[in-house]
């Protein structure tokens, strides 16, 4: 992965912030570049993740999210749709994921209230789970496209970094690690 001389994210106080949100709190922390440290793997791979729950949004009906973390290999979904899903149907997303990433779709992060959230994902069962894990009066919002997920984030600053990526398991057992 090449670096490119444009930071995505900024590190501060052991802390990993997107572009967006160092801009709003006015930090002035260290760059993070697009290349392989740490840190820039966490900014990629959390927003590959919302990259992935907006192609499935396109591509099965009635689908719903619960979170998306990164993990040490790389990242997953805990989300649930109408349709069965199989490891066949891993390339299809990913080829959604690709056409998506394509148009580099800026990421976009605003606050709501928690009783807003919880009024917009009122037929969301599984986001009035996390919504009810939240000690918070507000919450954070990430929208990309026509997607949009409750999210503390930090994410890159558009999907067009979000190329290098392989779905490569499907688990159907649990959500939310239960």
């Amino acid at each position: 992965m090449a670096k490119l001389t444009e930071p995505i994210g900024v590190w501060q106080n052991n802390q990993i912030f997107d572009l967006q949100t160092a801009s709003d709190l006015q930090l002035s922390g260290d760059p993070i570049f697009y290349d392989n440290s740490a840190q820039s793997l966490e900014l990629i791979r959390h927003s590959c993740a919302h990259l992935m729950a907006e192609a499935i949004t396109k591509l099965y009906s009635n689908a719903k999210f619960f979170v998306g973390p990164t993990v040490q290999e790389g990242f997953y979904y805990d989300f649930k749709v109408d349709e069965k899903i199989s490891e066949e149907d891993l390339a299809k997303i990913e080829k959604q994921m690709r056409k998506i990433a394509e148009q580099k779709q800026v990421l976009n992060k605003y606050f709501v209230s928690k009783q807003e959230a919880l009024d917009k994902f009122k037929n969301d069962e599984l986001k009035l789970e996390v919504l009810e894990k939240i000690p918070d009066e507000q919450v954070s919002i990430y929208e990309q496209g026509d997607f949009e997920d409750l999210c503390r984030g930090p994410h890159v600053p558009h999907m067009g970094f979000v190329n290098h990526f392989k779905l490569t398991k499907l688990a159907g057992a649990y959500i939310g690690g239960d």
